[in-house]
This record gives C-alpha cells, sequence and structure tokens, in this order.
C-alpha cells in the first residue's frame, strides 16, 4: 500500500466508483449537496444516507448504511461530529472499506476505532478538494 496519506488518498478516490453520502440533503444551499453534485459529475456513483429525504437527483435514499443493500466504497461524512461514532460504527458493520469525514467533522476516538476495524480514515478534508488535486 503506498506510504504517504496523499498517496493513500490519491489511490482510494482513483479506485472507488460507489460512495455513500450521510447527511447528504435536498437543497443547493448545503455544502453536502454542491459537494457531492461535483463528485457525482466526476462519475461516481451517489448513495444518499438521510432519513429526511426519500431520494437525491434520482437516487433512492437510504435511513442509515445499514439499509443499503450494496458494497459502498466511501462512506462521506456530511454530520456533526457527535454523530461519528454511530456512523463508524455502521461502516464496521458494513465493512466499508473507507470513511472520509469532511472538513469540520473531528472525532479522534471514532477515528482510531475505525482503524482498529481496518477502515482507511480521512479526516477534517474536503473530498471535492482532495479530487480536484488529483486530476
Amino acid at each position: 500500500m503506498p506510504g504517504t496519506e496523499f498517496d493513500r488518498i490519491t489511490e482510494l478516490l482513483k479506485t472507488a466508483k460507489i460512495i455513500a453520502v450521510v447527511g447528504l440533503t435536498s437543497s443547493p444551499l448545503r455544502p453536502s449537496y454542491g459537494v457531492t453534485r461535483y463528485m457525482r459529475s466526476q462519475g461516481y456513483r451517489i448513495i444518499p444516507v438521510n432519513p429526511n429525504i426519500t431520494e437525491w437527483h434520482g437516487e433512492k435514499a437510504y435511513a442509515s448504511l445499514l439499509d443499503v443493500p450494496e458494497k459502498i466504497d466511501i462512506v462521506n461524512v456530511f454530520r456533526r461530529s457527535d454523530a461519528v461514532p454511530e456512523i463508524v460504527e455502521q461502516s464496521i458493520q458494513i465493512k466499508a472499506p473507507a470513511i472520509w469525514l469532511q472538513e469540520g467533522v473531528i472525532h479522534e476516538e471514532a477515528a482510531e476505532r475505525a482503524r482498529q476495524a481496518g477502515i482507511f480514515v480521512v479526516m477534517d478534508l474536503c473530498i471535492l478538494k482532495e479530487h480536484r488535486k488529483i486530476r
């Protein structure tokens, strides 16, 4: 596996195909909407995870990661930091290979729990900004 975190992030973004976005909203004014729309425009399949919406741009939304019936490559988190431990537990249960905590989403204990379970963790970085660096 590549050595630096940047190398690992680059590899993840180049190989991932399906991103579950926890906290994705239908409001174009929210960061989750714009970032996710960009990632979709770059060829990623988006699975919305939010109990408050039924779909996002034609993709069925799920109330929790545990409800998603297919394999997820990246769990991208747009929730408050205090919601992260539960999301990490769900990510472990579904055997997600990577969890991405967006800018400002920081939970060291939960991130360590995910790492102990073999999940690659990216914390406090924007997936859109990182993707633009490798294009």
